[in-house]
């Protein structure tokens, strides 16, 4: 499927690895970075969802999205993304992704809108629960370096999930993030808690991205020994 995360921003904990270790299917072992495990919450707009040498559906194409993840490896060193939960505000999406990868995504009423130097996200999930739900306002700032800690966060091509008990793992390719600092002005969520994650400590660490043109690949059976 070719589309864009557009608007994006990374909201990070430090978590300890232990705490997030159990949530993995064999083959999967948390990635940590000088030591600390991190979860992400990571709202954007997707749109020009399309199949290739396809034109982008009509309505399908463009919704809202609010991703809660952690950062993994495999036994071989590869790395990428573990979802515990990713949030559409469009419900054939939602079960096109549960169905075709495997991934936990939830129907959530969903909004983002920008002015004034400010971005706002606002998420109330509806199915399968209705715990879950997020108000995002962050004011975008100058360019930073994406590297050391931020390349750890940000740049992974390849994310997992299971289908039917087996785990696998998906490509994804696009252009490094071009990133920007960021300044918290709300944040009242309770995603993390409908994860079993609790509730994180701290503020986060922050970052924005206008956006890039990504390519998610079909899934493929990952190795586990």
């Amino acid at each position: 499927m070719m589309q864009n995360w557009l608007r994006i921003t990374f909201l990070h904990w430090r978590y300890a690895p232990q705490a997030l270790a159990a949530r993995l299917p064999a083959g999967l072992e948390i990635d940590t970075f000088e030591g600390s495990a991190w979860v992400g919450l990571t709202p954007f707009e997707l749109t020009g969802l399309r199949p290739p040498f396809l034109p982008p559906l009509p309505h399908l194409s463009r919704f809202p999205e609010t991703n809660l993840r952690t950062y993994v490896r495999e036994r071989d060193g590869s790395r990428g993304i573990w979802f515990f939960s990713l949030d559409a505000a469009r419900a054939a999406a939602v079960a096109g992704a549960r169905i075709g990868y495997g991934l936990p995504y939830a129907w959530s009423r969903m909004q983002i809108s920008a002015g004034s130097g400010r971005t706002e996200y606002l998420s109330r999930r509806l199915w399968p629960d209705r715990i879950a739900g997020s108000e995002i306002a962050i004011e975008p700032g100058g360019d930073t370096e994406n590297s050391g800690l931020a390349a750890f966060l940000v740049e992974r091509y390849r994310l997992y999930s299971t289908i039917a008990g087996r785990l696998t793992y998906t490509p994804v390719e696009h252009p490094p993030w071009l990133l920007k600092n960021a300044a918290l002005v709300r944040l009242e969520q309770s995603i993390t808690q409908a994860a079993g994650l609790g509730v994180p400590e701290g503020r986060p660490l922050i970052y924005f991205s206008e956006g890039v043109r990504a390519r998610i690949g079909m899934w493929r059976p990952a190795r586990i020994n």
